[in-house]
């Protein structure tokens, strides 16, 4: 190429002059003679011929350059004219940006590969020598709970730590550290597995006194202590921890983390790699020793951008083992919180090795990955034939570290081949591979269940996917599906579940709104109508994340959660993971492939987490044979969640609806909770429940089998007035209305407290209290008097003295006569959830005595307007022995002869008896109403305590 442009440059020397050849070769370089030479086959009379031509050649250059000039004109126009076609095509581009279509035209290919490569990757975890199995006989003297001690009830870390053992379902209380110890024993049994201190330093400079009984407790039940560095602002060098043959360097920062392989702890966490890079924070705490009784469990290498170094340093002891030989305590230390993931994975490890095995996580894990609308989306979106291949082929590389896995495709047949062209072969190739894959049943045109209110229109449309299954050749047996956006699933549509069953026969289904919360990790399953709703989990892909360079944060955040992040946390937190999954994140830049590939590998590589699959329909049974207690539901308020509003159904609205309760009358039973329903009813600005056909004028949702009945059943007994909802109160034309329910019998139910608060958190509640031994015998009373078999063949001394060794049905009612009247200890669960100004007491006797004064009180706790005088509207009956509606000057409306019945008096060796009984528990109800303030202790209270003593 250079000996042509030379030549070029020689053309116009030859056409003036007329110097011989020999002395115009003479005048180039050797090279360029050389060439020359060679390029007219050394023949050098052939340049003298062609003298001619190039004198000639010298009027067609004129012509030639005339012409160009001609044609460059016209090129700047041409130039000219495409600088401004495509100035207005990017202005007309960018307006279009988003446009599947055109992203697909100019969107280049960038799928990223899992990259993550360790050691332990191809070795299976039940091939590793470090699955440690903590269980010693210890344990059995321990109770498999953790006593946390924080530096304030707000402090991150203390909350970070709580987190993590809710996450895993382990028991905790939390103390601030400085005050009392807690109690550490019941009877012969540690009530704690393991004591951990957020601030190590609030151990090491605990008062003479406590530390003492806190390492003898540790001692005698082999109990171990973890604790962590608390970041501070004076940095330390080789600094002796108080008490300990130890040394730390504080405030530091470092990288490369590792761990000892032969460490006893590891049994959650796998060894064998690195952790590449900085590690989070600037404030790490490194240690040093010379004792055998410490094992370095963690290491780390100083940053070398922050100390440069030209040789190689030693590995720093960031996670310490105390193996106990010095005091007999085993300790682990760890020099920073839990930011950094893989402390995290040791904490859980430190809480199994310390407390012999009774605190250990189970190491199986199972993983389903939904493919959700794998026919829906528009064009440009969805899976081509090369997806599908990715599809399969990624399904065997994960079947390979995961057995059984499979995708699990759920289709809304409607928009089958609604594609391009190409895509609809992708459409096809997924049709001639079903057998490769588990399937589950959308709606037809996902359409979302809860805008429907007729059961029958909701069948049709799911009678037409599956004859879309079975025209298909889709199976239809996995007893499984998914509601589109999770409609009617929670908040329940009973009228989904209706139709599942009739014409699916699902059995199982999954929800991401069950409780709505983040992170994901903390969702629950429940059970309705015999179909299992499993939690359903999400990995930070949605419908709209199909390309890399368009991920929230970009491939470091996506990266960040696969390696020891959210998702990473979520898998190993959770015994079963169903994951939410869209069809859009398998084509584009297949970033579903890609996470889920990245993060079953780096599971691999550092855990022993056994991770296996299978069909929902076991996953569902597995799961709730894990956690029985989750399979009552607990049914929240949808107004209280927007989510939850735009997926309940059509008919309900939080503007204008049927009434949630104001308060709650809570009873206990015979205590004159009818009496005080009667007088509230008299209110022309309260409301009560429609009553019910079983059980007159209670409901009894929150405590039977009327809660699995669901929402719309409760809400059913409750007026709607066209009014609105205003701050927890309806608000009609003409004045506002408190509606309330009452039901005796959700006193002392187990599960009520909790129901009742996730349902009605604002509400407040109302108890009457008497004498407990004088409830008792009168609930007696009053099932001898409806015919009770067991009431009408014992004695009440028979019953309330019968032994855990008598028949059931004696049993049970001895439980109903003494239970509910443990005031003080029914109490305190329900202010386990409300706040004490929620709670009213009523003395019973006042309300029998007195209740216009009574009705008075209450209506100023419940801030009732317009106030009602009671005293005008009840009169005393002595027939009755109580008071009454008045109807007029001459007439009373009373409550019916099953209330205020003349009993004979109890028996006195059964009343020393109840005396003895509820002594304890009359003694905590003074020191509850003492400790709620401005409650008066009521007079039948206080002669029982001074009869008894």
């Amino acid at each position: 190429m250079a000996t042509h442009n030379h030549h070029t440059e020689r053309i116009p020397m030859l056409m003036k002059s007329s110097t011989s050849n020999e002395s115009l070769l003479s005048q180039l370089p050797s090279q360029q003679h050389k060439n020359y030479v060679m390029s007219n086959g050394n023949n050098i009379n052939g340049i003298i011929s062609n003298n001619y031509a190039i004198n000639n050649s010298h009027f067609i250059t004129r012509c030639f350059c005339h012409v160009m000039k001609s044609v460059q004109r016209n090129i700047q126009k041409c130039v000219a004219a495409l600088v401004l076609i495509s100035f207005f095509s990017i202005i007309f581009f960018t307006q279009y940006m988003d446009s599947p279509a055109l992203v697909g035209l100019i969107r280049r290919d960038t799928k990223p590969m899992p990259l993550i490569h360790c050691q332990t990757l191809n070795k299976s975890p039940s091939d590793s020598s470090n699955t440690h199995d903590h269980r010693s006989e210890a344990r059995l003297r321990i109770d498999p709970k953790v006593l946390v001690f924080v530096e304030t009830t707000y402090s991150k870390l203390g909350r970070e730590i709580a987190e993590e053992l809710v996450y895993n379902r382990i028991k905790y209380k939390v103390e601030v550290a400085g005050k009392s110890l807690p109690v550490l024993t019941n009877l012969d049994k540690g009530r704690y597995g393991v004591i951990v201190f957020e601030n190590l330093d609030k151990y090491l400079t605990m008062d003479k006194w406590n530390r003492e009984l806190l390492d003898k407790y540790c001692r005698e039940y082999s109990v171990g202590i973890v604790g962590f560095m608390s970041p501070s602002e004076e940095t330390l060098v080789g600094a002796q921890l108080k008490g300990f043959p130890l040394f730390i360097h504080t405030n530091l920062r470092l990288r490369d983390a590792s761990l000892n392989p032969s460490s006893p702890v590891l049994r959650l966490t796998r060894a064998g790699d690195t952790a590449w890079g900085a590690l989070p924070g600037s404030d790490w705490a490194v240690f040093q020793h010379n004792d055998s009784t410490y094992e370095p469990l963690e290491f780390a290498q100083k940053n070398t951008l922050d100390y440069p170094t030209d040789g190689i340093q030693p590995p720093l002891t960031t996670v310490l083992q105390d193996h106990g030989k010095l005091d007999g305590i085993q300790r682990i230390f760890f020099g920073a919180g839990l930011k950094f993931w893989l402390h995290r994975l040791l904490f859980l490890d430190a809480l199994s090795y310390l407390s012999h095995g009774q605190l250990s996580v189970s190491l199986n894990r199972m993983i389903l990955v939904d493919i959700d609308d794998i026919f829906v989306g528009e064009r440009g979106t969805r899976l081509k034939p090369d997806d599908v291949h990715a599809l399969i082929a990624t399904q065997k590389r994960i079947g390979d570290l995961v057995p059984g896995f499979r995708f699990n495709l759920g289709f809304s047949g409607k928009y089958f081949h609604h594609g391009t062209k190409e895509e609809n072969l992708g459409d096809d190739m997924l049709l001639r591979n079903t057998d490769k894959f588990t399937w589950f049943s959308h709606m037809w045109n996902h359409q979302q269940p809860h805008l429907y209110d007729n059961l029958t229109l909701l069948m049709n449309d799911m009678i037409l996917n599956k004859d879309f299954a079975i025209a298909r050749g889709i199976p239809l047996d996995s007893g499984y599906s998914v509601s589109p956006h999770h409609s009617g699933v929670y908040p329940a549509h009973e009228l989904l579940y209706q139709a599942w069953k009739k014409v699916w026969n699902i059995k199982v289904t999954s929800t991401e709104e069950y409780p709505h919360l983040r992170p994901a990790r903390l969702r629950r399953g429940f059970i309705h109508r015999n179909i299992m709703v499993l939690p359903r989990q999400t990995c930070g892909l949605f419908t709209h994340t199909m390309y890399i360079d368009r991920y929230p944060g970009g491939r470091d955040k996506l990266d960040e959660s696969i390696q020891g992040g959210e998702l990473f946390q979520t898998i190993v937190y959770n015994p079963i993971n169903i994951f939410m999954t869209h069809m859009s994140n398998y084509g584009s830049d297949r970033l579903a492939l890609y996470t889920f590939e990245s993060v079953i590998k780096f599971l691999r590589c550092w855990t022993n987490i056994k991770l296996t699959s299978a069909p929902p329909l076991q996953l569902g049974e597995q799961y709730f044979k894990l956690h029985p207690e989750e399979s009552d539901p607990i049914w929240g308020n949808p107004c209280e969640d927007e989510r939850h509003k735009k997926i309940w159904s059509r008919n309900k609205s939080c503007n204008v609806l049927p009434s949630l309760p104001k308060f709650l009358v809570i009873g206990p039973q015979k205590t004159g909770t009818t009496a005080l329903y009667t007088f509230l009813s008299m209110h022309p600005s309260v409301a009560s429940n429609l009553p019910s056909p079983d059980t007159f004028e209670e409901i009894q949702f929150f405590n039977g089998n009327n809660y699995y009945r669901g929402l719309d059943w409760y809400m059913s007994f409750f007026p709607s007035n066209n009014a609105t909802l205003t701050n927890n109160v309806i608000q009609s034309s003409s004045n506002p209305r408190y509606f309330f329910e009452k039901s005796a019998t959700y006193f002392d139910g187990e599960l009520v407290p909790k129901r009742a608060h996730q349902l009605l958190p604002s509400a407040k509640l109302v108890v009457i209290l008497i004498s407990p031994a004088k409830r008792a015998y009168s609930w007696y009373q009053h099932v001898r008097a409806h015919g009770d078999i067991i009431a009408n063949n014992y004695s009440f001394y028979q019953v309330i003295t019968a032994s855990d060794s008598a028949p059931k049905p004696l049993r049970d009612l001895r439980n109903r006569c003494l239970n509910p009247g443990k005031y003080a200890q029914h109490l305190e669960k329900w202010l386990a959830f409300y706040a004490n100004q929620q709670l009213h007491i009523i003395d019973g006797e006042q309300l029998k005595l007195n209740p216009a004064e009574v009705m008075n009180d209450l209506q100023r706790f419940l801030k009732i307007t317009p106030i009602m005088d009671y005293s005008s509207h009840l009169r005393y009956d002595p027939k009755k022995g109580f008071f009454c509606q008045v109807i007029n000057e001459t007439r009373s409306k009373c409550l019916g002869k099953s209330k205020g019945r003349n009993y004979p008096p109890m028996d006195e060796k059964s009343m020393k008896i109840l005396q003895r009984y509820y002594l304890s528990h009359n003694t905590a109800l003074v020191k509850l109403l003492k400790k709620l303030g401005s409650r008066p202790i009521p007079l039948w209270l206080k002669n029982e305590l001074s009869t008894t003593t």
